[in-house]
């Protein structure tokens, strides 16, 4: 008898898991259904150009039901709730589907209002956000009539989506305002609530000596309690205090809404808790989840999506023949981080190793840990292998889910 597999979400996870099941099972042995509210599929990572006129906005965004193999059925509606007892995803308007194996991939949803005064006078304004297409074109627009003053970057907490992004947006606004030749009329600050650049001590010493190196001013331990937009002001938890002229913050995220009208699908941010190396929920056998929804302690960054989806795909497979799952997946993450001036860095780990020195994938390739042109090369070739590899469902040569040790240099901090 067919199977019903249901994925909630058609992003980046969504839609590379819907293409890869597809790729494995043919119609008659396996149904998939892809859900999401709307059809516009936006490349995430290409939103960190858009405000220095990097990229074109409507060059970052497809069809969602277009991204998926035939054979694949997409519903667009808004979700209401899961039943996890009935197997059951209803929707807003009415209407259901009911399933064998559900996938969770609705990804993770920006929170400004959860921040007093962050909404509030100087959005759009002098307070920005460049991580949806709306905030990343008024930060365009604004950047493009900015001509000096103090400009601050902040992170208001975590998790977010691509934790690097901020960081890359300080280094891009260090080599645009350089480009535009007011940078000495810039102060260019850093504000996150880690202790440092980054949450791991090698590469936060990297980071952290890029920044300085730049100019750019580090402040740590700084939560986001509030924005005086009117002030010019960011506000921590204890009361200290960070000025701008203009503002680029990145917002509380949480999952999507719906997880939360859903008894014992998710935590209490909205985070579907998964086991760590199989990517399965650990009180409902035939529910998964995978990408920036999962509760995992890997970032959310697409290259996870990509190598959770690997072992995802497998392990539904193993739960419908009734095997064992498979428990290879071992937080494998890997990001280019633009740096500006047509160089980037790359950093490569997982749950156990941080981002080390070397080389990537094998001891010859690309640098680790070290601004290069290559990098940067390989930051911009990222998008083509974005719509014409991984959201369809193919492997990259070369690159697998697990962390390559090869080629990595263990060092002393």
């Amino acid at each position: 008898m067919s199977k019903h597999i249901v994925v909630l979400g058609s992003g980046t996870a969504g839609t590379l898991t819907a293409n890869r099941l597809r790729r494995m099972y043919d119609e008659r042995e396996c149904r998939i259904t892809v859900v999401d509210q709307d059809d516009d599929h936006v490349y995430q990572p290409g939103l960190l150009f858009v405000p220095f006129g990097l990229a074109r906005p409507h060059g970052l965004v497809r069809s969602r039901p277009r991204r998926l193999h035939d054979g694949i059925d997409y519903r667009r509606a808004r979700i209401d709730r899961v039943d996890l007892d009935a197997n059951t995803v209803h929707f807003a308007v009415g209407g259901w589907l009911t399933y064998d194996v559900l996938v969770v991939a609705t990804g993770a949803t920006l929170l400004p209002e959860e921040t007093e005064g962050l909404t509030g006078p100087g959005w759009g304004e002098k307070v920005f956000t460049f991580y949806d297409l709306p905030g990343a074109i008024d930060l365009h627009h604004a950047l493009e009539s900015f001509d000096g003053g103090r400009v601050v970057v902040n992170v208001a907490d975590f998790p977010v989506k691509c934790p690097v992004a901020p960081l890359e947006f300080a280094f891009l606004a260090d080599w645009y305002f350089q480009r535009c030749g007011i940078r000495d009329r810039v102060e260019l600050t850093y504000v996150t609530p880690l202790d440092g650049a980054f949450t791991k001590p090698v590469a936060a010493k990297a980071l952290s000596g890029l920044l300085a190196d730049k100019g750019i001013e580090l402040v740590t331990e700084f939560t986001l309690g509030e924005v005086d937009g009117t002030g010019g002001r960011l506000v921590s938890y204890d009361e200290r205090e960070v000025p701008f002229d203009l503002a680029v913050v990145v917002p509380l995220h949480g999952g999507a809404a719906y997880i939360g009208r859903s008894p014992g699908l998710g935590d209490e941010l909205g985070f579907v808790p998964v086991d760590p190396h199989t990517l399965q929920h650990p009180d409902r056998a035939n529910v998964f989840a995978i990408g920036d929804a999962a509760g995992l302690p890997a970032s959310k960054a697409g290259s996870v999506a990509h190598f959770e989806g690997e072992v995802l795909v497998h392990n539904i497979g193993c739960f419908l023949s009734g095997q064992p799952l498979d428990a290879s997946y071992d937080g494998h993450t890997n990001c280019f981080v633009e740096t500006g001036f047509h160089k980037a860095l790359l950093i490569d780990f997982n749950y156990e190793t941080e981002p080390l020195p070397g080389h990537f994938p094998a001891a010859v390739g690309l640098p680790l840990l070290k601004e290069s042109h290559a990098n940067h090369l390989g930051k911009l070739a990222f998008e083509w292998l974005y719509w014409h590899s991984l959201l369809p469902g193919r492997e990259l040569p070369g690159i697998g889910s697990a962390m390559p040790e090869r080629g990595k240099n263990h060092v002393q901090v």
